[in-house]
């Protein structure tokens, strides 16, 4: 019997309104779509953030990868955007941390978007990647982040040029992203401040919110959406194509689910999440997943701290 790729599955789930959580890797070569009848046992999920006693923090510790080798790869990164060739580049390193319970992770981060798989990975993530209501397809691109501990921290990151250009160029990139599949895209909000909390010192970061238009049998087509917009603009860079490629020379290791997207769809709505803020557990060994925007403007020990600055577990 044909197994049908991963979109052909969503188009069909979605064809006959049958609600699924999927989970798509950062490629888009590796799926899972579930039936929301058929999750297996070992894979949780929570799109819920809900209002709870904050936990005894999780402790962790970093063990970051040396700054020269991150150095090499920004440097890689850093002649295309000298040249001119691209304007965006997200660089990723995988950081390796003390063991710690995914379970327990799962269970105690606060975040919007939770979920483990297995006892392989855990995620536990604020952004969101596209959500689908009433015809209209709006996504939420984070870029620009500040530790909310500085004296003014607001006032410096809204003032930032280097985090207002990388703003600007990741909302045009998500722009054309959601051009190809939906009609009268807009941004309705440029650059509000949300708070990410964590209990080493809370987060600044700038968001934006796109709108666009489906037609009304978008449901038939759920698979198609979300191949067209993969990888997601807001962790490849722009253009899209050729940062694809720089980020292969340039990273040092396999993303894998990270920087992929998980997703839920109840027969007539989709919420779905980037899978950034992401452990994984990798022959005994747990790795924290993080990045940075990278532009012409940007500071190579700056992203570094950047990097560092994002593993975290938030309650």
């Amino acid at each position: 019997m044909k197994t049908l790729h991963w979109k052909e599955k969503l188009n069909n789930l979605g064809k006959n309104g049958t609600p699924c959580f999927f989970i798509i890797d950062y490629k888009g070569t590796n799926a899972h779509i579930f039936p929301l009848s058929e999750i297996p046992e070992g894979i949780q999920f929570s799109f819920l953030e809900t209002n709870q006693t904050t936990p005894e923090p999780i402790s962790i510790e970093k063990y970051p990868v040396a700054y020269e080798k991150f150095k090499k790869s920004f440097d890689s990164v850093f002649s295309y955007l000298e040249n001119g060739e691209v304007e965006l580049v997200n660089l990723t390193f995988q950081t390796e941390i003390s063991p710690v319970s995914l379970k327990e992770v799962y269970e105690k981060a606060k975040a919007k978007y939770k979920i483990i798989y297995n006892d392989e990975w855990v995620c536990f993530s604020p952004e969101i990647f596209v959500k689908i209501e009433e015809n209209q397809i709006k996504t939420y691109p984070m870029k620009g982040t500040i530790s909310a501990s500085l004296p003014d921290a607001a006032s410096i990151l809204l003032n930032n040029q280097k985090e207002i250009d990388e703003h600007h160029k990741v909302v045009n990139l998500l722009s054309d992203d959601l051009e190809k599949v939906a009609t009268e895209v807009h941004t309705t909000k440029f650059r509000y401040i949300d708070v990410i909390e964590k209990s080493t010192g809370n987060l600044l970061q700038t968001s934006s919110e796109i709108v666009g238009n489906l037609p009304e049998n978008w449901q038939s087509h759920l698979g198609d959406i979300f191949s067209d917009l993969l990888p997601g603009g807001s962790i490849s860079g722009a253009p899209k194509e050729k940062t694809l490629s720089i980020i292969e020379q340039a990273e040092t290791y396999d993303r894998g689910f990270y920087t992929g997207i998980a997703g839920i769809f109840d027969g007539n709505s989709v919420d779905s999440c980037v899978l950034i803020r992401f452990i994984e557990q990798i022959n005994q060994k747990f790795y924290y997943k993080s990045g940075a925007g990278i532009t012409a403007k940007s500071n190579p020990q700056d992203e570094y701290n950047e990097i560092i600055e994002k593993i975290y577990i938030p309650n």
